[in-house]
């Protein structure tokens, strides 16, 4: 196991180019089943790229990778299961499902987890493709899904704008005979991303007037060359470790329209923000102060997955901040964490309050999740002390190059075994 040291209170500066949306190569890479023979650039080098990659490999899509590209081939035969140990992987490994139906008409794969069947999430997911002529069925641990001939289209209101939900139903009804509305789709950029890389293969994707997607259903899609759009995930997080340590940094490669929603935090913090459509250049020179008030909601709202470093930004503000996590019931694994460098926290069910204090103090800590890690990385780069970060295979999921990159702005951060 690796672990990150890192040793704070360096004052961040310099210039970052952010990498592609690692919510947006999944779904991309699992809809090229339905292709073949693409090319994805700006694909950024993540552990869970990589288990995408075996996935597409598993079921006879060869790919390589080139620089920040990837080739995937059209697949050979009609492989339609991945075995539990690919699927626990990744947790997003359940957008495979709708590509292996619409090309096999039928997949048999593990519940992500392992998990028993229940009211979670991918209940969105399997009961929206039953609708679209799927019948699933539970066995060991499995699902089995079969469909008698051919997809059909359908009209799919989702209770809630599941993005993972929208990309599986997006993906099949490509192929299904007739046309298939989707009502209260999610509207993330990487939605936006994956329609458009659909298009391009030859999908009839439109917007309906209330926001919805309506896509009418195609015999075939052919191969395109895609270009990834900028993670903005990853933009939020590290201008979140510039604020913290009273940095001046510059991201370059972003598209900042997918930002809307968190810049104005930055602002209400102290931080000066200049943006153009493709760069952000933060400069945080005096103490931080507090948030009144930050929301996470689906998209076009502030994302829950900016919600954990931006709060290890508030534990050094000059006051009371306010976080109402409205989409993961769990999203504050990483509070404890924090509170072992000295951060005054106090959770009550989805909402957290955030005393801020002078100082955070160095502490051995793990990481609890992908954006919980990132966000205990923001705190030890601010706080006294070295700071020793275990479990950082979550950070690997979704950062490409993450030490290096704060290194190059000035980060006393290094990896060791």
């Amino acid at each position: 196991m690796e672990k990150l040291l890192i040793r704070g209170q360096n004052r961040l500066k310099g210039s970052l180019q952010i990498h592609g949306a690692k919510n947006s190569v999944l779904p991309i890479m699992a809809a090229t089943l339905l292709s073949g023979n693409c090319v994805i650039h700006n694909c950024p080098r993540l552990t869970d790229v990589d288990a995408a990659c075996n996935i597409l490999s598993f079921l006879g899509a060869k790919n390589k990778r080139e620089g920040d590209s990837i080739l995937v081939q059209e697949a050979t035969g009609d492989y339609c299961c991945i075995p539990d140990d690919l699927m626990r992987m990744m947790r997003s490994s359940i957008v495979f499902l709708g590509a292996i139906i619409a090309k096999c008409g039928e997949a048999r794969i593990s519940m992500p987890g392992g998990c028993e069947l229940g009211p979670r999430p991918i209940d969105l997911h399997l009961a929206a493709l039953e609708k679209l002529g799927v019948s699933i069925e539970e066995d060991h641990g499995y699902l089995n899904c079969r469909v008698k001939e051919r997809l059909h289209g359908a009209k799919i209101a989702l209770p809630f704008p599941s993005v993972g939900a929208t990309e599986n139903i997006l993906i099949a009804a490509t192929l299904a005979e007739g046309e298939t509305i989707i009502q209260n789709a999610a509207r993330e950029p990487e939605i936006t991303d994956l329609a458009a890389f659909l298009i391009a293969c030859g999908a009839k994707i439109n917007l309906t007037k209330d926001g919805g997607l309506r896509v009418e259903g195609v015999k075939s899609l052919h191969p395109a060359e895609h270009r990834v759009i900028p993670d903005r995930i990853a933009a939020a997080t590290y201008l979140s470790c510039a604020a913290a340590t009273g940095g001046d940094v510059l991201l370059t490669d972003v598209c900042t329209e997918h930002l809307s929603a968190v810049l104005p935090c930055f602002e209400e913090m102290g931080c000066q923000v200049l943006t153009t459509p493709d760069s952000i250049r933060l400069k945080s020179d005096g103490p931080l102060k507090p948030l009144r008030y930050v929301r996470t909601m689906p998209y076009p709202g502030f994302p829950t997955d900016a919600q954990s470093p931006l709060m290890a930004a508030a534990c050094l503000a000059e006051g009371s901040s306010i976080f109402v996590e409205n989409i993961f019931e769990s999203r504050y694994k990483h509070v404890p964490e924090l509170q072992r460098m000295g951060a005054d926290i106090k959770v009550e069910g989805r909402i957290a309050v955030v005393h801020g204090v002078r100082e955070l103090h160095s502490a051995s800590v793990r990481c609890t999740d992908l954006r919980g890690g990132a966000a205990i990385a923001a705190a030890a780069l601010a706080a006294q002390g070295e700071s020793e970060l275990l479990q950082i295979e979550h950070i690997d999921r979704g950062y490409e190059h993450f030490e290096q990159n704060l290194a190059s702005i000035g980060a006393d951060i290094r990896r060791l075994k």
